[in-house]
């Protein structure tokens, strides 16, 4: 198991199961619908229960009805989750690196973070956004989720933990040596 504690203690990597992560807020990689999907998203759903997927439906009435933008952010109950809150984002399908993908990727750790500041909340959870089905190198997205959790932690004081949750110990030293 990785645990490995950066930027003076407030970025922690680590593997485990996001569903299980006890923090005030876990990111979920949604596809646009916010209805669930595979991967981390699918994991969040099931283990959530209905209430995420209720609140979602709202949002798609109200606030997104043609889907939820990639890197923009919204955050629902967390319903059954350890967590108080899931903030969805949609990060961007990796098509050939010249389709913004890395400012779309940005936006979504930024917006997320920005969910979290604005709810004050203390700690937040990313899963590695974009780099399973949506194709993204795990090296290129490794540094783009470093440097705009860097940037955005540097100017904020909220939150004050943010936990990267690598399903697996490869994904995470692909991360970790990916930022060095």
């Amino acid at each position: 198991m990785i645990e490995q504690h950066l930027l003076n203690g407030r970025l922690i990597v680590e593997t485990g199961d996001i569903t299980e992560k006890n923090v005030d807020a876990v990111v979920n990689a949604a596809n646009s619908s916010l209805m669930g999907g595979g991967g981390v998203d699918g994991a969040i759903h099931r283990r959530g229960g209905p209430e995420i997927k209720a609140e979602c439906k709202t949002i798609r009435q109200t606030s997104y009805p043609d889907g939820l933008p990639a890197g923009e952010a919204v955050h629902t109950t967390a319903g059954e989750l350890p967590a108080k809150y899931v903030i969805h984002t949609v990060g961007p399908i990796w098509k050939d690196g010249q389709a913004n993908e890395s400012e779309i990727l940005s936006n979504a750790y930024r917006n997320s973070l920005q969910q979290a500041s604005t709810l004050k909340l203390g700690s937040i959870a990313f899963p590695a956004i974009s780099t399973g089905i949506y194709g993204y190198p795990r090296e290129k997205a490794a540094r783009v989720a470093f440097d705009s959790i860097n940037d955005f932690l540097e100017k904020n004081d909220i939150p004050e933990k943010v936990f990267l949750v690598f399903y697996s110990e490869l994904d995470a030293q692909i991360f970790l040596d990916s930022i060095r």
